[in-house]
Formats: structure tokens, C-alpha cells, sequence
């Protein structure tokens, strides 16, 4: 596995210590702490990367796309570490060092149950629910020595509710939140917790990919797609920034959310109090 090596015990985790506290570089509530971003490369994930190095983390940019990792790495003074997260036989053997731990990557397919690739299903599957669970796994032995952790699990307004042409999406979200619930109360006694961020539409990406298959399986426009099936629910009629899901997760991260756990935090203008 890129970026990485065997730890005494034969685990493998991403190479390099944080910098020490007094190199200039780790100033900020979060100094001394190492966090390991999923997904780090754009996005969420970026903006995650960002604020949490910006409050003084050491942040582990996670991300198949090695080259984007990389950009993300340098900007913020952190690394990166070129991962395929769908190789699960690799994740059961892992061993992480990490304080904090953002579990945001995801992908997203957007067909009728009656059409929908079961290969689809399971991948989507394995990336926003095993994986979470394994680099979970993988994590809290390092945590519960600490004495302190923070898992961070970037679910959405959909593992609170569900749409249409999302069955995938949608369950394994829901799936993710019972999951994190699981973690925050066996976390709890070790000082460890476990929180959701659910944002509704995020101006990433991927979420201008599904603006354009809900155009293409509704036969309108995008700009109608937002205006008629996106946005309806939401009562601030605009897109969810990164930078505001990095903001949510950074203080989710902090000493200051100690006693915040087991939570769905909501982004989403609304849509949820419905």
C-alpha cells in the first residue's frame, strides 16, 4: 500500500510523525493532533483538510487520486497518502495512529431500483459503510490509548431521509449512522466520540454529476433540476459550501465538543425539519 509502512505489531498506517509542536506549524487548538481525511483530494474532503490543518492538525490527506492528495498535502503542510479505499483485504490489516479521523469519501449513482447495478450497489456499499467501519476499527485501539479521539462521519440530509433513484446512496447512509451511534457509545468511556455532519447539496463535484443524471432521467434542465427537485425541501435556496462542512467538522474535532456525541449534526437549510 502507497504511503505507508508496518507498524511493531504488523499493522500498516501512513508514513511520517506530525511535525513537533514547536516547529512553527502547528499552531491552533488542534496542535499536536493527527487527523486522516478520506476523500481529502477535493470537495468535502478538501475543505475538511483545510480548516482542520488551519486550527493547528497534522492532516493525512487520504485519496485514490494521489496526484490531487498530493496538491492538498502541500498546501496545508500535511501528507498525503495515496490509498484504494475499495481494497478492503488491505484495511483489515491496518493500523492507525490518529487523533481524529473524517470518514468523507463517497460516490454517487443515481438509477431506479428496477435498473440499478447491483455492482454499483455493493461498491457504493463498501466505500460509505465497510470502509468507515475497518478505519474505525483500525483507529480507536490508538484512541483508547490516548484517552481521546474524534471519529467524524460526513453522512448527509440522506441518511435522514430518503429520494428517489438513490437506494444505494440513501442505505448506506442510514447505514452509516447507526454505525457512528455504535462508536460514540463504546467510545464514550475511552474518551472517544462519534459524530454524523449531514449537509444537504454540496457545491462539489459529485453533486454537479447528479445535477446532470437528474436532468438526463427527468428530461429537463439543470438549472430546473435545482429549482424543482433539489432545492424544494430546503428552505435557504442554495447550495451547502465546503467551507461551512469544514467548519462543523472542525469544532466536532475540538476539545470543545467533548460531550457532543452520537449526534447528526444537520447542514442541510431545513430540508430535515420537514
Amino acid at each position: 500500500m502507497p504511503s505507508a509502512h508496518r507498524n511493531d505489531d504488523g499493522g500498516l498506517r501512513p508514513t511520517e510523525e506530525p511535525p513537533s509542536s514547536d516547529s512553527g506549524s502547528n499552531a491552533g487548538p488542534l496542535a499536536g493532533r493527527r487527523a486522516i481525511v478520506t476523500g481529502g483530494a477535493s470537495g468535502i474532503g478538501a475543505a475538511c483538510a483545510r480548516e482542520l490543518a488551519a486550527q493547528g492538525a497534522y492532516v493525512v490527506v487520504a485519496d485514490r487520486d494521489a496526484e490531487g492528495a498530493g496538491v492538498v498535502a502541500k498546501e496545508i503542510k500535511g501528507e498525503a497518502w495515496a490509498v484504494d479505499l475499495l481494497d478492503t483485504a488491505a484495511l483489515e490489516e491496518l493500523s492507525l495512529d490518529a487523533d481524529i479521523l473524517v470518514n468523507n469519501a463517497g460516490i454517487q449513482v443515481v438509477q431506479p431500483i428496477e435498473q440499478f447495478d447491483p455492482a454499483d450497489f455493493r461498491r457504493i456499499h463498501t466505500l460509505m459503510l465497510e470502509v468507515p467501519f475497518l478505519l474505525m476499527r483500525a483507529a480507536l485501539p490508538s484512541m483508547y490509548a490516548k484517552g481521546f479521539g474524534r471519529i467524524i462521519n460526513v453522512s448527509s440530509v440522506h441518511g435522514l431521509r430518503a429520494s428517489p433513484f438513490k437506494a444505494a446512496y440513501v442505505s448506506a447512509k442510514h447505514g452509516l449512522e447507526g454505525l457512528s451511534k455504535v462508536a460514540a457509545l463504546e467510545g464514550g468511556p475511552h474518551g472517544v466520540t462519534s459524530n454524523c455532519v449531514n449537509p444537504g447539496y454540496v457545491r462539489t463535484p459529485l453533486v454537479e454529476n447528479q445535477i446532470a443524471d437528474q436532468a438526463r432521467l427527468h428530461g429537463i434542465s439543470e438549472d430546473e433540476v435545482l429549482e424543482r427537485i433539489m432545492l424544494t425541501e430546503s428552505a435557504v435556496k442554495r447550495l451547502v459550501e465546503p467551507a461551512e462542512v469544514g467548519s462543523l467538522v472542525a469544532w466536532l474535532a475540538s476539545g470543545q465538543a467533548g460531550m457532543v456525541t452520537g449526534a447528526s449534526y444537520t447542514m442541510d437549510g431545513g430540508w430535515s425539519a420537514r
